[in-house]
């Protein structure tokens, strides 16, 4: 089953969309990241099949695809490892497919044991993001605050992955960060 997962990246200080396409069948075992990942995405399938079963799901023998799109741009960063999970669980089902997803992106590096950890660069991706008409980005929770001075997106801050598909299955209740501007300055 395929599923679409939006996601956000750096090209220099500019955020840019990336579409995170991934398609799980049965078939010979085998997992394929395509778009011109760099090293740490095609690292990404070890931490990712890694914090999925660590939280709990089991991914089985499958033959799972991974597209970052547009493919003729490169992609570096560990912060595509959330929306491909995200993927993932769609296609296997653990996630509702109904879901609609088509107004959020996220951003997030994964651990082993399926902790989020934070990223890089998330303050230009949610000013991109904005621009898009994206109205919500879930972001590692340590860079929620960060992330929250673009106003005009919810933002929501995870801490596992497990809280993520507690959240999207609405079995948990996330609310969206709130910064005051002068909190985040350390200005009084």
């Amino acid at each position: 089953m395929l599923a679409i997962v939006k996601s956000m990246s750096l090209y220099g200080l500019e955020g840019y969309l990336i579409s995170v396409q991934v398609d799980v069948s049965g078939g010979m075992p085998c997992w394929e990241v395509v778009g011109l990942p760099d090293t740490s995405i095609r690292e990404s399938k070890e931490r990712v099949r890694t914090a999925i079963k660590n939280s709990g799901f089991e991914l089985q023998s499958r033959r799972i695809v991974v597209n970052l799109a547009p493919a003729d741009t490169k992609k570096e960063g560990s912060f595509f490892d959330l929306p491909i999970a995200i993927g993932i669980l769609i296609s296997i089902e653990v996630l509702n497919k109904n879901i609609d997803l088509s107004e959020v992106a996220f951003v997030g590096e994964l651990s082993l044991d399926g902790k989020v950890n934070k990223v890089n660069g998330v303050l230009p991706m949610c000013i991109e993001a904005k621009k898009l008409g994206i109205k919500k980005m879930i972001v590692p929770f340590e860079n929620a605050r960060e992330a929250s001075v673009v106003s005009g997106i919810e933002i929501f801050g995870v801490k596992s992955l497990t809280e993520v598909i507690k959240f999207l299955n609405g079995e948990e209740c996330i609310k969206p960060q709130e910064t005051n501007i002068d909190d985040f300055f350390g200005r009084q």
